[in-house]
């Protein structure tokens, strides 16, 4: 007997289960990352944005997403925002999720959405008519529990976001209605049909004959009954155990289908309900259980830094001021790192006032200055996709792009030398960024005279500054810090007693003339460091 090709048969990822449920869902569709209803689900960002790989945010999505592959939810995390309504509206949600009651009902609905879409992997994999169709009873009785559940605890909690009230509304609607209660009444009517089959199997030697249960004596209790008597203790067990597939083989599906043939009515009735209960799973409730990913991925992330002490903050967001800051702020893939290893991640201020634009970080190599920048284009990435920053407080802008240019290795493929693809990138990231853009600046023209990085980046400067976007040049070139109003310098510190050993502090202060200094005594070898192990002190 062949599978019924009614049965969902691909994949059973949230995604390709809400694409082959019923579309009809009853009342509004409604989604826990927009707040209006209706977007076009379908234009979700597929790509990783170019800016990814400089700012470590490619290895912070690789660890939310890992073991939550089948939920794909790298576009929501690729997706900077450009409306501020929806970052309001996601900070809500993570408001709300980080009352123990509410994330404690929503994990486990996602948990109970785990084992129902494990059981409906299972059941499309399943050969035989009935078990499958059995399989699928257990299925839709899974989903069923999962949602009367999700609804029960939602009542008890105080929920304060528009994205969690309206699943609660929704729920409610939805648990009432005709089709909801249509479908609990089934399943309770298949399985007590199912369950009140009794039947008798008989072996005689090839034979295989199955009856109704007539109310025949069991022997196999009287033979235990006669040979308790001879019990001498607890004797070792020689019985060798037995696989138990999911699948039934073919001769137990032959007994099946003899008791089908027995009790025809009650087996009709588990044909009727496989057959029309197909389109049961509510597309939106599907799309949320993929959509609460996005928070609960993040939120497990942050639980490990949070138990050391380390901060979060919803940031304030705005469109209109670019006066930003960040108190207390961090690189949060390192952070990561450094908390795994047992070490600890140095915070770093920043702050913009008046005509400040463009942070010029300079300082001695290894100092922390790269770490700032990513810092800065992290927690304004994270910020424009509603997520908690790191930080105790923080107020940053909603831009339209986020570029950055960080120095990478040579590509021997590529024929133009390092000097020229540096221009090549500058010239292509200026001609696109406008007033509201992020740019992000790392060791640009490290490659060339003092001179020549002095001009070069003289021009960058002068096109960011014109330009009034917001960003971070870090640099050896300190003369790019005292350039005007717009221009703040920051410079990583030292250690006063040890110059070799580095903060990893990040300051406002002016640049102290030491920076390129110390970048070419590195080069050669007469740091105070290299120096003293040279005369053996």
């Amino acid at each position: 007997m062949t599978s019924d090709p009614r049965v969902l048969t691909s994949g059973t990822s949230p995604t390709a289960v809400a694409e082959r449920s019923d579309q009809s869902s009853p009342g509004p569709g409604f989604t826990v990352l927009f707040p209006r209803p209706g977007r076009d689900h379908e234009r979700e960002q597929k790509n990783e944005p170019d800016y990814f790989r400089d700012l470590n945010l490619d290895q912070l999505v690789a660890s939310l997403i890992s073991g939550r592959e089948e939920y794909e939810l790298s576009p929501f995390f690729y997706e900077h925002l450009t409306d501020l309504d929806t970052v309001h509206y996601r900070q809500e949600v993570f408001a709300d999720l980080e009352q123990s009651d509410v994330l404690q009902a929503v994990t486990a609905f996602a948990a109970q959405m785990t084992e129902m879409r494990a059981n409906l992997d299972q059941t499309n994999k399943l050969h035989w008519r009935y078990q499958k169709e059995d399989w699928f009873v257990d299925t839709l009785d899974l989903y069923r529990s999962a949602v009367v559940s999700l609804s029960a605890a939602l009542e008890e909690v105080a929920i304060d976001s528009r994205g969690l009230s309206d699943l609660r509304a929704f729920l409610r609607g939805y648990v009432a209605s005709n089709r909801f209660e249509v479908l609990g009444r089934d399943i309770e009517s298949v399985r007590a049909g199912l369950s009140s089959i009794e039947y008798l199997v008989r072996i005689r030697g090839p034979k295989v004959i199955v009856t109704k249960y007539e109310g025949e004596p069991d022997y196999s209790l009287e033979v235990l009954a006669t040979f308790e008597r001879f019990k001498q203790g607890a004797a070792k067990d020689y019985r060798v155990g037995f696989r138990n597939p999911a699948e039934i083989n073919h001769i137990e599906n032959q007994v099946l289908e003899c008791v089908a043939r027995l009790f025809p009515n009650e087996f009709a009735a588990l044909d009727t309900f496989f057959a029309s209960h197909q389109h049961d799973l509510d597309s939106t409730l599907l799309r949320f259980d993929r959509e609460l990913q996005f928070y609960l991925s993040y939120l497990e992330y942050l639980r490990p830094l949070r138990a050391v002490g380390l901060s979060f903050i919803c940031p304030e967001v705005t469109s209109t001021s670019k006066e930003v800051h960040a108190n207390e702020a961090f690189d949060l893939v390192l952070a990561t790192k450094l908390v795994g290893d047992k070490q600890v991640v140095v915070a770093n201020d920043f702050f913009t006032s008046g005509a400040e634009r463009i942070f010029v970080v300079s300082g001695p190599n290894q100092g922390g200055k790269t770490t700032f920048a990513r810092m800065y284009g992290q927690v304004h990435h994270l910020g424009s996709i509603g997520c908690p920053v790191p930080g105790t407080s923080a107020q940053l802008y909603l831009f339209d792009q986020l570029y950055t240019h960080f120095e990478r290795e040579e590509d021997l493929g590529n024929l133009t030398g390092k000097l020229e693809d540096d221009l090549l990138r500058v010239r292509d990231l200026l001609a696109r960024a406008s007033s509201d853009s992020i740019v992000v600046l790392n060791e640009v023209f490290a490659s060339t005279t003092l001179q020549d990085a002095v001009f070069l980046g003289r021009k960058v400067m002068d096109r960011l500054l014109e330009l009034d976007v917001l960003g971070v040049y870090v640099t050896f070139v300190e003369e790019l810090a005292s350039l005007g109003p717009q221009t703040v310098s920051m410079v990583s510190t030292i250690v006063p007693e040890n110059p070799a050993e580095r903060t990893f502090k990040v300051v406002r202060r002016p640049a102290d003339g030491l920076a390129y200094a110390l970048a070419i005594a590195e080069k050669y070898g007469l740091t105070y460091e290299r120096l003293r192990k040279r005369v053996g002190r």
